[in-house]
């Protein structure tokens, strides 16, 4: 009969245990020393080797030949307790025997001496579904135990074990396993398995189990139903995942606030059969990642993720306020708490992501954080286009008409005049002189090192509300065409002067050297008499 990876791979010994050396290391002290306590108690989320240790410890304590504080494994006890037929260890599912009466019926068999073994061991697995009063039977039995009994204590929720019983345990804490630990072991079994693993298919799979090896072997066991050599899209379609590439369009997809986007990927996932409660659970991870990035130094450690992932994911963080991503983290998990309570979950998920392309559709607090960081750095609102209806292109400036044609025309407080040549001329006159640009030039530098470079040796002037900018070269006036230059600059300006800002050429006057040019006023004086002048 075939048997699944993770019993099959089940440590035998310590050693084997992965990405637990602050639980193994103290056993095995412990049992060389001979300090050997008689009630232990395992703490830990499922999957991380608690009813593992368990067992190999009750190994342990009755080995005829240890080595090293590690069970033999080769005598007829090791061998025994693997196969269930020694009757001294005893596994009882706290879940299902959960009563006094259970507990009675331990204590009077715990006085019988062991029949082979030297250690009569209870693993007591999920003990903290026992009752009160179960807990209260077990107490005395915990206090004071026959010298031949040791009780292992295995919940995935301590905080449900009374005081009473956590003071006469030794406690031992299970942490989740590092996704590279999960990866390495996941590599070494493939290779047992005669299979082939990709690397970057090994931590997606540690990714999935959330620091639960149990749960990567079970993935991995059924990636291997569809092929012995498991790639990284093998992983996507066995666990029904959405992809990378439709996380990273999605995000954009908010960023951008272009709900039209949004809701035809949704459409699209959704024909395919994705899961909507599960795309919820990976964008939110995805927007998590990005809030990680935007937050620390180095996220490396903690995200799991290949390079080329990473720095994809970096500069999509870099370029997204992070208003924007703890929002998209809140209404996602809103969402997901409604689909677990029965609503439509397309429709549910549709409904957040409406919410969070168009931020001025909620009222949560969130949005309103998002909404008011978006004012404060003067960032233009993308207003939803009427159905049937095409947006008109920005009546800006020169430069900006020919490089952004397809953006929404701006609200009529920034509209320019009707005739910007006149209107033009007299911003020109009026202007006076920006002092601040130089600490604007500041921080142009680390949004655009580019921009900061073609822009050296400028000067800038304000005239209502335009900033006009006087710059030795060309190429300046060429990067400020691009849209996103456009917004650098802008940025910039509020940020340094508090205000939003249309953006401008500026031109020096033309110097008037005492009066008209006197060749000119007798060509002019000439034509006035009827003399034709001829002009080279």
């Amino acid at each position: 009969m075939y048997q699944v990876l993770y019993r099959k791979w089940r440590p035998k010994k310590f050693a084997d245990v992965s990405g637990q050396p602050q639980v193994t290391v103290t056993l095995k002290n412990e049992l060389k020393s001979g300090r050997i306590a008689h009630a232990y108690l395992f703490t830990g989320s499922r999957g991380t080797g608690k009813t593992t240790c368990a067992k190999i410890l009750a190994k342990a304590v009755n080995c005829l030949h240890p080595v090293d504080g590690e069970p033999c494994g080769e005598c007829e006890i090791c061998r025994g307790v693997e196969d269930g037929s020694v009757m001294d260890v005893v596994e009882i599912d706290a879940a299902s025997n959960n009563g006094v009466e259970n507990i009675r019926t331990l204590r009077e068999e715990a006085n019988f001496t062991p029949a082979a073994a030297k250690y009569r061991v209870y693993i007591i697995d999920e003990v903290h579904m026992l009752s009160a009063g179960a807990f209260n039977a077990l107490l005395k039995t915990l206090e004071e135990p026959p010298a031949h009994v040791i009780f292992i204590l295995a919940t995935t929720e301590v905080h449900k074990i009374p005081a009473t019983i956590l003071s006469r345990c030794q406690r031992f804490d299970f942490h989740r396993i590092a996704p590279q630990d999960i990866a390495d072991r996941l590599t070494y079994i493939s290779e047992q398995e005669n299979a082939k693993l990709d690397p970057q298919a090994a931590l997606l799979i540690a990714r999935l189990a959330d620091g639960a090896l149990r749960d990567a072997l079970s993935i991995l066991d059924q990636c291997f139903g569809r092929s012995k050599e498991v790639t990284e899209q093998v992983v996507v379609e066995t666990a029904g995942l959405v992809g990378r590439e439709s996380l990273f369009d999605l995000a954009d997809a908010v960023k951008e606030e272009d709900s039209s986007k949004a809701l035809a990927i949704v459409d699209r996932l959704y024909r395919s059969s994705k899961d909507m409660a599960r795309l919820s659970e990976e964008l939110a991870s995805h927007f998590r990642g990005m809030m990680l990035i935007k937050t620390m130094k180095d996220a490396r450690s903690i995200l799991a993720v290949p390079e080329s992932e990473f720095e994809r994911l970096e500069k999509q963080a870099l370029s997204t306020p992070l208003s924007t991503i703890l929002h998209a983290m809140s209404t996602l998990q809103d969402a997901l708490e409604k689909m677990y309570r029965g609503e439509d979950r397309r429709m549910t998920f549709e409904m957040a992501m409406l919410r969070l392309c168009a931020p001025q559709l909620d009222s949560s607090a969130d949005a309103i954080l998002r909404r008011v960081e978006a004012l404060e750095q003067g960032i233009p609102r993308k207003q939803p286009a009427p159905a049937g209806r095409v947006e008109k292109p920005d009546a800006g400036a020169a430069e900006e008409k020919s490089a952004d044609k397809t953006r929404a025309a701006p609200p009529k407080a920034e509209k320019e005049p009707e005739k910007p040549g006149t209107d033009f001329e007299q911003l020109q006159r009026e202007a006076q002189k920006l002092e601040e640009w130089p600490e604007i030039l500041g921080i142009i530098r680390t949004l655009s090192p580019s921009a900061g470079a073609a822009f050296n040796g400028s000067s800038a002037y304000i005239s209502g509300g335009y900033v006009l900018i006087d710059a030795p070269n060309r190429i300046a006036f060429q990067l400020l065409r691009r849209a996103d230059q456009r917004d650098h600059m802008r940025q910039a300006i509020q940020q340094v002067t508090g205000k939003s800002y249309r953006l401008g050429p500026y031109r020096k006057p033309e110097k008037k050297d005492g009066g008209e040019d006197p060749l000119a006023q007798l060509a002019k004086d000439a034509e006035a008499e009827g003399i034709k002048v001829i002009k080279k």
